[in-house]
Order: C-alpha cells, then structure tokens, then sequence
C-alpha cells in the first residue's frame, strides 16, 4: 500500500533516558545510599595506605604498602564461593544489612585507632582484613540485587549508572549507615521464586564454578580483569611516588588519589548515554585495557607532577569504559539464580588482581624501586590482554547485538514502589 504523503513520518521506539534506572524507588534508594558510603570507603581506602607509609621506614615502605592488599585479599579467597552461595540462598537486602552494619564497626574502629595515635602496623591490617571479610559477603548480596530492583530493559543502564556512582564518590571522599537506613526504606522488593534459589552446599558452590568457566564471555572478562590489575595495580605505590619521588606532601598525595576517579567520573558521565550506541563492545574492553596499560607505563615513567596526573586519569577514564562493557557481559549472561555465585567467583579475579597486584608492586618496589615496579606492570598488562584476545574470538567479536544468556523474565513491577 502507498504510504500517505501527508502523514507524519514513523519514528522508532523512544530512546531510554541516560536516568532510567533512577526511576525506580528501590534503585534509587540503594544507588543514592552507594554514593554516600562508598565515598567514606574512598577515602578509608586512601587514608590507610598514607598511615601504613608514614609507619615504617622509607626502605621498607614498598613491602608494608603491599602487605594491605594481601590482608585485604586472604578473606576474599577464603569466603569468595561461600559468599556467593548464601547470596544466592538467602534474602539479598537482610544479608546487606548484616555486612554493611559488620563493615561500619571495622571502619569505627580503624578510626579509633588512628585517632588514638596507635603506632603498631598489625591493628591496621587486622581491621582492614575484617573489612575486607565483611565486603566479600556484602558485594555477591549487592550485585545480585540489582538486577530485582530494575525491569531488565534498564539494566545496562542501572550497571553505567553504578560506575558513575562510584567514581564520583572516589572524587567526593559517608557512612554506611546511610546504606543500612536505604535497605531499610525498600519496598516491595520482588522475592525469588523458591525454584530460583540455591541451598548453602558445596554442591552449589561447585555450579556456580562451573557455570562461569564454561561460559567463554564470563570467563575470559574475570581473567583479562584480573592479569590486568594485577600487573597494573600502581596506586598502592603513590605514597612513594608522592614523598619520594615528586615531592608533593600530603596534599599532592590527595590530588594523585582523585586523579583516576576525575577521569573515571567524566567518562562515565559521557558513557551513560552513549553506552547503547557502542556496537562492537567486546574490542571496546579490550582497547580500552590496552589503553590502561600504557597510561600505567607512562606514569611509572613521569617525573612530572602534572603528567602524572593526566596519567592516573588516563587509567580511571580506560577502566571505566572495560568495568561498564564487562559488568553488562555478565549481568546479561547470568540467571538471576546464578548471579550470587557468579558474583562471589569474580570476586577473585575483580578484587583479587588489584588486592594481589599490590603485594606484587610493594615486593617489586622493594627490590628495584616503585618506577621499575609500575613500568614492568604496565608492560605486563598489555601483553597479558594480547594474551586473552588471541585466546577469546568470542570476546573479540562481542556485539551489542550478540544473543545472550536468558537471565529470567523481567520483572517490570521491580523497584517501582507499587
């Protein structure tokens, strides 16, 4: 039939709002509480490692630095599957409760010790390996609830908008009470159908292992995220850079902290609404590691104070673009009745390569000096995704269109406060 002249032309379905996710109550709630906390826990993150290098004698400031991330990491490894197996077993907003209200009394306690003027290393290590211990449970309980508080449509979006928190309150760096008092506030959060959820055993644990290593695109993320870390974990060493090396004191100290977050923040603000549009997504993570590797060799090899800075903010902008594409890849990929598991497993690869790549830096720092130590990382990290591309045709042909996992009906009634 010939289409009438007169008529207006056809228009496609609306493009979603860059805020959609935010329409929903619950999400809202969690994401506004996220931004408050996690800026509190940017800034404990920050604080420690200035404390510990202030502690120690400058020739063994590489290994104390290091040792954060190996007390950080021992809980991770040692609670990763029985973490994701009671978030896919229990009610994902009680068990946040519990750690939230666990990880307030470490940080309180930390804070005690500093104000106290406390001189020892081990208290420092303890609290934080208590942290730590705390977070293991609470980020499977987290990440898997996410997906219940938005229709499936805005998933992407609401996972853009969770890196966008998370920047910005590295910037900004404020309680985790704010946390517990959102958790609190939810509504009508969607309960999982009994057939939905797992029991506490080591059989579960054992699927959930098997789910992600037999699944190539939720495979090769967890380990391109974790060689690249590992190698490329520089900020541990910024003390040094920053007393040592460029001479800045305390506050250029502060300044380096914030300089990945500053250019995390601004490319996630521009990720946000252009998220739907990347269509070749898979060697868009890998470019963008590519790029995170060579920001960290040109730092490593700056002696100027600004140089470093738009380095550092080369690595959060690059960082960026690789969590949001990987986080998308997995939360698609996964079942709502698997998301915990799968969670608690990239807990190894996604805190694991940063925790463990800290110790790696220190010990490295310690025999041939901090530069020697992020150069050789940064190097590292690019050949290491080299390595996972030849590896993965799948993760390099990855599109925005590439048929997915089928990861339960959408609720449409989640986190709208019916």
């Amino acid at each position: 039939m010939t289409p009438d002249p007169g008529a207006p032309p056809a228009v496609g379905p609306p493009r979603p709002s860059s805020f959609a996710a935010l329409a929903h109550r619950n999400f809202r709630l969690l994401w506004t509480s996220q931004l408050i906390s996690m800026a509190g826990s940017m800034m404990q993150n920050a604080a420690i490692l200035w404390h510990v290098s202030l502690l120690v004698a400058p020739d063994r400031r590489g290994l104390a630095l290091g040792m954060v991330g190996l007390v950080r990491i021992v809980p991770i490894i040692a609670f990763s599957l029985v973490s994701g197996v009671v978030a896919d077993a229990l009610d994902r907003r009680r068990l946040m409760l519990i750690t939230q209200t666990g990880m307030a009394l470490a940080a309180a306690a930390l804070a005690l010790v500093a104000f106290r003027g406390v001189h020892a290393l081990w208290p420092v290590y303890l609290l934080a390996a208590l942290g730590s211990a705390f977070g293991s449970f609470d980020s499977p309980a987290r990440t898997s609830l996410v997906p219940t508080l938005v229709p499936r449509e805005h998933l992407p979006n609401a996972i853009s908008l969770n890196t966008i928190m998370f920047q910005t309150a590295s910037v900004v760096g404020v309680s985790f009470l704010v946390v517990i008092a959102a958790l609190l506030a939810m509504r009508d959060v969607p309960r999982r159908p009994a057939h939905e959820t797992s029991d506490i055993s080591w059989r579960s644990a054992r699927a959930g292992l098997a789910f992600v290593f037999h699944t190539p695109l939720i495979r090769s993320t967890m380990l391109l995220d974790f060689f690249a870390t590992f190698f490329a974990s520089a900020t541990a060493l910024l003390p040094i850079f920053a007393q040592d090396i460029l001479r800045v004191g305390a506050r250029g100290y502060g300044l380096l902290s914030a300089a990945p977050s500053v250019g995390a923040l601004l490319t996630s603000a521009a990720l946000v609404p252009l998220l739907e549009r990347i269509d070749r997504r898979g060697l868009a993570m890998l470019w963008s590691v590519l790029g995170y590797g060579l920001a960290t060799v040109v730092f490593g090899l700056s002696r100027d104070f600004v140089l470093t800075f738009v380095c550092l903010a080369l690595t959060g902008a690059t960082d960026t673009v690789s969590m949001v594409v990987r986080n998308v890849i997995r939360q698609l990929n996964t079942p709502d009745a698997m998301r915990g598991r799968m969670t608690g497993v990239n807990m190894v690869f996604f805190m694991g390569g940063p925790q463990l790549g800290e110790l790696e830096a220190g010990l490295v720092a310690n025999l041939w000096g901090a530069p020697f130590s992020v150069v050789s990382g940064g190097i590292g990290c690019l050949l290491a995704t080299l390595g996972v591309a030849a590896q993965t045709p799948a993760l390099r042909l990855y599109r925005r269109d590439t048929p997915v996992h089928d990861a339960g009906p959408a609720n449409s009634r989640a986190g709208n406060g019916r």
